[in-house]
């Protein structure tokens, strides 16, 4: 468990999402994004998938009460040739209305890039992460539409929030279309042997 100081200079606790019972994160995502989230766009190039559990959190405040949650989802960009390659969809970001503008998101976004740091130094491979987001907020973290020009979405979304980042970017296809991974990028758990 990490603690952390969100901006209202609270102590924060960031858990393993793996240890908060399914239904309270359902509760919160429907109080952050509507009970119709289901249709979005994102839960289309999701659908079927699991969350990956090594790069997923949730933050509790300082009286243990659930604030946000991170997920991370196995994607894929299926070039024209329809060759599948892997991505890592990040998002969403969940924090409770009430709660956001007091640091639970910059910290889940820590706490994920850090869990991603530290499979690398295992010896996982790095892949691309994309989400729809803002890029005013998760540039920060090196999120940009400056390579996603030639991507699609199965459904509506604005090509300027269609984000994505990290060292494999570079040498993902220009144009594609964004899918469930069907076999999954493997991430182990710190400590795993493959």
């Amino acid at each position: 468990m990490a603690v952390f100081t969100p901006d209202n200079d609270n102590i924060a606790s960031l858990i393993p999402l793996s240890a908060v019972p399914e239904a309270m994160v359902e509760e919160l995502l429907d109080r952050v994004f509507g009970e119709d989230r289901h249709a979005r766009t994102a839960y289309r190039i999701r659908a079927g998938m699991d969350w990956l559990s090594a790069l997923s959190f949730a933050a509790l405040d300082q009286d243990e009460m659930l604030v946000g949650t991170i997920q991370c989802w196995p994607v894929a960009l299926v070039d024209p040739d329809a060759r599948a390659l892997p991505l890592i969809m990040v998002g969403p970001v969940a924090i409770l209305p009430e709660r956001q503008g007091e640091g639970f998101g910059q910290g889940l976004m820590a706490a994920m890039l850090d869990a991603e740091a530290r499979l690398a130094e295992d010896g996982q491979t790095p892949f691309a992460q994309e989400q729809i987001g803002d890029a005013a907020y998760y540039g920060r973290w090196g999120f940009s539409a400056a390579l996603t020009g030639g991507w699609q979405c199965p459904g509506p979304y604005e090509p300027e929030r269609l984000l994505a980042r990290g060292p494999a970017l570079p040498a993902m296809p220009a144009k594609g279309m964004l899918a469930p991974w069907a076999e999954g990028p493997q991430t182990k758990e710190p400590g795993q042997s493959s």
